[in-house]
């Protein structure tokens, strides 16, 4: 098979990857990060106006139709440059779930804010005792005359903390931990009842604990049919797993770099420590997890719009792969680094940060390895 970018991909692919050296140093990301917003308007503009944040959407949505490999493409650049704008949050997560609910003639008005940069949105789904499972929704919705009044709490929603419109997942019927009854609701971020608690990550994203005291919301804040929000919020969680891990590939690439550069320069008894041959074994041993990830990440990525069998399996084997290799790499690059390995003013901190936290996003290792474990465990049963 050949897993060579098409000409398409490549030019998407040098965008990326030059907008990311322009506006990415390691210092400028520094100052984003300690800013109010905790992202560049900016750069969000810069993005929109390059057509980045139109990449996964449909053309009827008026995107570009990109898909898993598209996806991959910008989520690499963005790893690599520890990218730190809410486009997994706004675009990724919420912008691909509406595209996925809403009939094709709404869609091209309801993301027109997205697309151009113009309004951020977030995904409220987790909540704290659901740990990573998205069926798990306490959070209630009842009709109340034509609109309907939310209660409830969400944990760690990324971007969350200002995100102009929240895409909160509730429960309108049916009992945990039931894909059946999960409606989805566009709320204002600053709705009355809503409060949010703001922080920023160990990684330098942002993210919220919301807390949602009686919302009321009208009939048209219902996003899709009521009780039917499960499969458009797989579409977007299915696309948030390649893009993590794209992302973490791309973070991955450059720790491998920096340690490799790192152990070139850094003597020891005279002579780099990178002639030492234990040490160029534990190189190439960053690069083979490096590679394991990158392939089950084109493979996860190709795969969804695979049935849907295959493509649960292989998402869940990617993020897997993901968690083990990642922390491993991780874990190598501040050894090799020694002591500068855990300094703030050393990029490849940052980066092993990154890395360790995009396991726990969407479910860590553990949660996807049941998944695995148990989708392998049915087909055998039927087989």
């Amino acid at each position: 098979m050949d897993f060579s970018y098409s000409d398409e991909q490549r030019m998407l692919k040098d965008m990326v990857d030059r907008v990311v050296a322009d506006q990415y140093g390691f210092e400028q990301r520094e100052k984003i990060i300690k800013s109010d917003a905790g992202y560049s308007p900016d750069v969000w503009a810069q993005f929109a106006e390059l057509g980045l944040l139109a990449v996964p959407f449909s053309e009827a949505a008026g995107g570009f139709d990109g898909g898993g490999a598209e996806l991959m493409v910008v989520a690499e650049g963005f790893g690599r440059g520890l990218v730190v704008e809410p486009y997994l949050s706004s675009v990724v997560l919420a912008g691909t779930f509406l595209d996925a609910a809403l009939p094709d003639d709404t869609k091209a008005g309801a993301l027109e804010a997205i697309i151009g940069g113009e309004q951020r949105y977030a995904l409220a789904c987790y909540e704290p005792d659901g740990r990573y499972d998205p069926h798990w929704i306490e959070t209630t919705a009842k009709k109340d005359g034509e609109g309907y009044v939310l209660d409830g709490k969400k944990a760690v929603v990324l971007g969350g903390d200002s995100a102009d419109q929240l895409l909160v997942i509730a429960r309108s019927s049916g009992d945990n931990p039931s894909a059946n009854g999960l409606s989805a609701f566009l709320v204002a971020g600053d709705a009355e009842g809503v409060s949010r608690e703001g922080y920023t990550t160990f990684d330098g994203h942002r993210a919220a604990e919301i807390t949602l005291a009686n919302v009321r919301v009208g009939a048209d804040a219902l996003v899709g049919s009521e009780g039917g929000a499960a499969a458009p919020l797989q579409h977007a969680l299915d696309r948030g797993v390649v893009a993590l891990c794209s992302e973490a590939t791309g973070a991955m690439e450059v720790a491998c770099d920096l340690t490799l550069d790192y152990i070139k320069e850094r003597k020891q008894f005279g002579v780099p420590i990178g002639s030492f041959q234990a040490l160029q074994h534990r190189m190439v041993d960053m690069r083979i997890s490096l590679e394991k990830v990158r392939s089950m990440t084109l493979w996860a990525a190709c795969s969804l719009e695979a049935p849907e069998a295959e493509r649960r399996q292989r998402l869940a084997a990617a993020k897997y792969m993901v968690g083990k290799a990642g922390r491993h790499v991780a874990e190598e690059a501040i050894q090799l680094f020694g002591g500068m390995g855990m300094m703030d003013e050393s990029s490849v901190s940052h980066y092993a940060k990154r890395i360790v936290l995009i396991d726990h996003y969407l479910g860590d290792r553990n949660y996807h390895l049941d998944r695995l474990i148990d989708q392998l465990g049915e087909e055998s049963a039927a087989a």
